[in-house]
C-alpha cells in the first residue's frame, strides 16, 4: 500500500527588534540570555514555548535579515497533521498560527507567573495542496503591540518564519499487546493489511537462525558482544530479563528483532529500575546469516513528583556493538499514567540515519537488496552504515518515526508512524517496529517490582510428563 499523507507545520526564525528608543535599556542585556519569548499555538495542539532572540543594533538587524533567507533558519515549533486533520481544515475550519510574545525576568520561559504579554500575531493557513508540494506562508517581520500600525519604525517587530511541508508516512498498527505476539498491519485510511507476524518469548528460548544450523552458531559467537547476565538461582522476581520479541515477514522470515540484554533490576533500597542503573534492549537487523546490532534503547522510572518512563534511544554507527560508537536520537520521558508517544525526529541538531537496502521485498517506493550489496559511498559489503551528519537548520533529516505507549495496566496496541524516506525495504520498516514493541514493553519492564507482571511476561517453568 501507498502510504499515508502528513503535513508539517513549521515555525522558526524567530527574532524581536524594538524602537530605537528601547536600545539603551537593551543594550545592558546579552541577546543570548534574552528575556523574551513566545508561546505557539495551532488549533487543538498541544502549545510550545520558544526563547525569542532580540535585536538591538543595525548590524544585528543586517545580520538577522541575511540569514533568514538563507537555508541556516532556527526551528521554533513544529506540528504534524493526519489525512483526517487536514480534510478537517480544507472543509472549513479555520487554521491560524497564533503567536503570543511574552517577556520574563532574566530570560526564564518557565516562569510563567511573572510573564508580560508585548503582543500577538495570527498567520492564517491554506492547506489546500499542502500534502503535495511545500508552500512558505509567511517569511519576514510582523509589527507587534500597540503601535503596530504605526508605519514609522516605532513599533516594535517579531521575524517570523512559517511554511508547511508534505511528510508523508508509513503506518503500522499492532492486532494486539506485544507480549501476546500479534500480527502487525500496514494501515492506510480505513485499509489494512498484514505485513508481519510478532513472536515474544524469552531470549533462552526463542533465538532464531536465518538461514542453517551454521549460521546459528555462527550468530551464537557473534554474540560475544551481549552482557552476561546472572547465573545460578533463578531471580525472576527481583529481575526482569531475558524479554525478545522476533519480527517475520509473511514468509516467515525474520527481519528484526527486539532483545533485552541489560536486565531490568531495582536499584538498593528501592522497587524501581532507576536512571543511574537502567534496563536496555537491543534492536537488532539481519545480515549475511546472523544478527547486527541497530540501535540501544535504554529505560527506567524517573523519580520526583512525576511519574514519567524515561527512555533513550542511541543509533550504532557501524554494526558492532562492542565499539560503543553510538549517537543519541531520542531521549525524553512518557506518562506511566497515561502513556504517550516514542518519537524520533531530527528536525533539530540531531544526526540522521540512513538505512540502506536490504534483502525482501519493498513497501512500494523502495528498492531491494541483498547483504553483499550497498549504497553509493555507504561502505563495501555494509548491511547498514548510517551516514551520521549533524546539522544545525531548518529541517537537517524531519521526522523519523513514532509509536504510541499505553501507560501502566491499559491495553496497548501500538501504532507506529515511520517517515517514507526511512523506509527502502522490509527490514528497514520492521527494525522500527521492533524498536516500537521494546519501548511499549519497556513500561512494563519498569513497573514496580512490588506489582505482579501479566502472566505472559513471566517465564513459565516448563513441566514434563513422565
Amino acid at each position: 500500500m501507498d502510504p499515508c499523507p502528513f503535513v508539517r507545520i513549521l515555525v522558526g526564525n524567530l527574532a524581536l527588534k524594538f524602537p530605537p528608543s528601547t536600545n539603551s535599556s537593551l543594550s545592558r542585556i546579552h541577546p543570548s540570555t534574552s528575556p523574551y519569548f513566545c508561546i505557539i499555538k495551532l488549533n487543538n495542539f498541544p502549545h510550545q514555548v520558544a526563547t525569542i532572540p532580540f535585536i538591538v543594533s543595525q548590524q544585528d538587524n543586517n545580520n538577522n535579515n541575511s540569514s533568514s533567507s538563507s537555508s541556516q533558519e532556527s526551528l521554533a515549533a513544529c506540528f504534524s497533521l493526519c489525512k483526517s486533520q487536514i480534510d478537517g481544515i480544507v472543509k472549513g475550519s479555520s487554521c491560524k498560527v497564533s503567536i503570543e510574545v511574552y517577556s520574563g525576568p532574566n530570560g526564564s520561559t518557565c516562569g510563567l507567573a511573572y510573564k508580560k504579554l508585548l503582543g500577538k500575531v495570527k498567520v492564517p493557513l491554506d492547506l489546500r495542496g499542502a500534502e503535495s508540494r511545500p508552500c512558505v506562508v509567511h517569511n519576514g517581520w510582523i509589527a507587534i503591540g500597540r503601535n503596530r500600525s504605526n508605519k514609522n519604525g516605532s513599533s516594535s517587530q517579531l521575524s517570523l518564519t512559517v511554511r508547511t511541508e508534505p511528510d508523508p508516512r508509513f503506518v503500522f498498527q499492532f492486532g494486539g499487546e506485544p507480549e501476546c505476539s500479534p500480527q502487525v498491519f500496514q494501515v492506510q485510511g480505513s485499509l489494512k493489511q498484514a505485513v508481519f507476524t510478532c513472536n515474544f518469548g524469552f531470549r533462552n528460548s526463542i533465538d532464531r537462525n536465518l538461514g542453517s544450523r551454521s549460521s546459528l552458531s555462527e550468530s551464537r559467537t557473534s554474540r560475544n558482544w551481549l552482557p552476561s547476565l546472572k547465573s545460578g538461582k533463578d531471580q525472576s522476581s527481583k529481575e526482569r530479563k531475558g524479554w525478545s520479541i522476533t519480527i517475520h515477514s509473511l514468509s516467515g522470515s525474520p527481519v528484526a528483532m527486539a532483545s533485552m540484554v541489560t536486565p531490568f533490576v531495582p536499584s538498593p533500597g528501592s522497587d524501581r529500575v532507576t536512571r543511574s542503573n537502567p534496563g536496555a534492549w537491543l534492536i537488532l537487523r539481519p545480515g549475511c546469516g546472523t544478527w547486527k546490532p541497530w540501535g540501544r534503547l535504554e529505560a527506567w522510572r524517573e523519580s520526583g513528583f512525576t511519574d514519567a518512563l524515561g527512555y533513550r534511544f542511541d543509533l550504532f554507527h557501524d554494526d558492532i556493538a562492542a565499539t560503543n560508537a553510538t549517537t543519541t536520537v531520542a531521549t525524553s520521558t512518557i506518562s506511566t499514567k497515561h502513556g504517550g508517544k516514542f518519537t524520533m525526529d531530527t528536525t533539530t541538531n540531531v544526526a540522521t540515519p540512513s538505512i540502506t537496502p536490504q534483502s525482501s521485498g519493498d513497501f512500494g517506493s523502495g528498492t531491494t537488496g541483498s547483504c553483499s550489496g550497498s549504497r553509493p559511498g555507504s561502505g563495501s559489503g555494509s548491511d547498514f552504515a548510517p551516514i551520521l551528519s549533524p546539522q544545525k537548520s531548518f529541517r537537517p533529516g524531519g521526522f523519523v518515526m513514532s509509536s504510541t505507549v499505553g501507560g501502566e495496566g491499559r491495553s496497548s496496541k501500538p501504532e507506529v508512524e515511520v517517515g517514507v524516506h526511512h523506509v527502502t525495504c522490509t527490514e528497514d520498516a520492521a527494525a522500527f517496529v521492533a524498536l516500537a514493541a521494546a519501548m511499549d514493553l519497556s513500561m512494563d519492564a519498569c513497573l514496580s517490582f512490588s506489582r505482579k507482571l501479566r502472566k505472559e511476561l513471566r517465564q513459565q517453568t516448563q513441566k514434563f510428563v513422565v
